[in-house]
């Protein structure tokens, strides 16, 4: 045999003079198949290192006892939360599990999709990027026969098992917290609002305003921003209007770190000159000082509760799991 090749069921049946099939059930413990013969197959595998290829057998069953994951990023501490409780889900039920990362584009996410599509996986769980605006590649998951469910950023369009947060509400009970804390001129830094959780937030945040009675003005509003780098220079823009804002609500915590970072740079104090709040309770959150004000989305519970949809059988419906508002220093 060639150096490097893997050992093959044929190989096997090549060196003992026997066929393929009788191999087969002989590592499979056939009852029909002598326990001297089975036993002399084992020694032979063990001498050849060869290793069962769970993807030919799944194959010929028609399941792969496997999940395929799909998030926008796996080092963001809410996704690696999710992951974890899709994780736990699946050692219980005894499943594989592959991870792919979008990176917040809509072409590596088609691209992922189509490669667990032909790893020929059982269900795909997928937080979609922010660049996704089509759905097409959704659709051709359920068309593979393969089960799909969402959590987080959702597509309305598709019919499928979700699991989202209650955001709209945990954007407003921030906002009435800043203004609860004197804070009136409130300005909002969102995500992309073709996804149904980026909207909900603002729309959260525009209807405690609007319940007190206090107009926005048109450019303390900002969209599509997502990283650090786009928030401090956001925030640097915001901080240096002739009004500026006195509070900055922010769709991630990473953006309200570079709100932070901005008004270090200006000399503006937190929280006496300016409040912030974040979103998602990232690590750092309570690390930093001030720690930060943010949204606990319980992301675990999330990714065990769309990992539980596909054990469970539910193919249909959103279960929406609460948040937490948590007060910090960067707010009075």
């Amino acid at each position: 045999m060639k150096k490097n090749k893997r050992v093959t069921i044929y190989d096997l049946a090549n060196e003992l003079g026997i066929s393929a099939s009788y191999v087969s059930r002989a590592l499979n413990n056939h009852p029909g198949i002598s326990e001297k013969m089975k036993q002399m197959v084992q020694l032979k595998a063990q001498a050849l290192n060869y290793r069962h290829n769970t993807n030919a057998a799944n194959l010929r069953k028609g399941a792969s006892s496997t999940i395929g994951v799909i998030v926008p990023k796996i080092n963001e501490n809410f996704f690696s939360n999710a992951i974890a409780g899709i994780e736990e889900a699946c050692t219980e039920h005894q499943h594989h599990l592959i991870i792919c990362q979008s990176d917040e584009s809509y072409e590596k996410e088609v691209a992922a999709v189509q490669k667990l599509i032909n790893l020929n996986v059982d269900c795909i769980i997928i937080s979609v990027s922010a660049e996704t605006s089509r759905f097409k590649h959704l659709e051709e998951i359920m068309h593979n026969n393969i089960q799909l469910v969402q959590f987080d950023r959702t597509a309305e369009v598709i019919n499928s098992c979700k699991v989202e947060n209650d955001t709209r509400d945990a954007a407003r009970q921030a906002v009435l917290h800043l203004l609860a804390k004197g804070y009136k001129r409130i300005a909002y830094i969102g995500g992309p609002e073709q996804l149904p959780t980026f909207r909900d937030r603002k729309e959260g945040f525009l209807s405690a305003m609007e319940a007190a009675d206090i107009v926005v003005p048109w450019n303390y509003i900002v969209g599509n921003v997502l990283t650090k780098e786009k928030g401090i220079a956001v925030a640097m823009d915001l901080l240096q209007l002739k009004n500026p804002p006195d509070a900055i609500v922010t769709v991630t915590d990473y953006v309200a770190l570079g709100v932070l970072q901005a008004a270090g740079q200006l000399g503006i104090t937190v929280p006496d000159q300016l409040g912030v709040f974040g979103f998602a309770n990232e690590i750092f959150a309570e690390l930093i000082s001030p720690g930060l004000s943010s949204v606990e989305q319980h992301a675990k519970v999330m990714g065990r509760r769309a990992a539980d949809c596909y054990f469970e059988g539910k193919e249909a419906g959103t279960e929406v799991i609460k948040c937490e508002v948590l007060v910090r220093r960067t707010t009075k």
